[in-house]
């Protein structure tokens, strides 16, 4: 898991990851660089993970592969949902993103769909910290100038 991501972590929260962003600020001021900050805050995050997208790289980056992989796919593959409301029934819809709401595992599952921002973000001198529960997703980023 990243060290830049602070929520799922032991001695990591919301607040580690603010004084984490404020400290980068600060040092970056004190050494007379400018920064940019991004904040992007993903309402209902968890629902933008595409299954497809998230096997590839449990493969690709992580090494999760045959029986593993398998698992997994299983786990997030199949599932439909409907909506009874007053002795009526709506269309069955198959979800094919989103990780199951409620799971031990949806949070981890984020986090490692969202690993490689962090990669793409050093790769550009960018610093970025990441907090991602089922309500807030926000990535904070700080860049300076060269």
């Amino acid at each position: 898991m990243s060290t830049h991501q602070s929520a799922y972590r032991k001695f990591n929260s919301t607040e580690t990851a603010l004084l984490r962003l404020y400290n980068d600020l600060l040092v970056t001021s004190d050494q007379g660089q400018v920064s940019g900050l991004c904040l992007l805050d993903l309402t209902a995050a968890f629902d933008t993970v595409d299954h497809d997208l998230l096997l590839q790289r449990f493969d690709n980056k992580f090494g999760v592969r045959d029986q593993a992989k398998e698992w997994f796919k299983s786990y997030l593959t199949g599932r439909s949902y409907c909506v009874i409301y007053g002795g009526g029934t709506s269309a069955t819809v198959l979800v094919t993103c989103t990780v199951p709401q409620g799971s031990v595992l949806a949070p981890l599952l984020f986090i490692l769909y969202t690993a490689e921002l962090a990669d793409v973000a050093a790769e550009y001198g960018v610093k970025l910290h990441a907090f991602a529960d089922d309500t807030c997703t926000a990535i904070l980023a700080t860049c300076r100038r060269q």
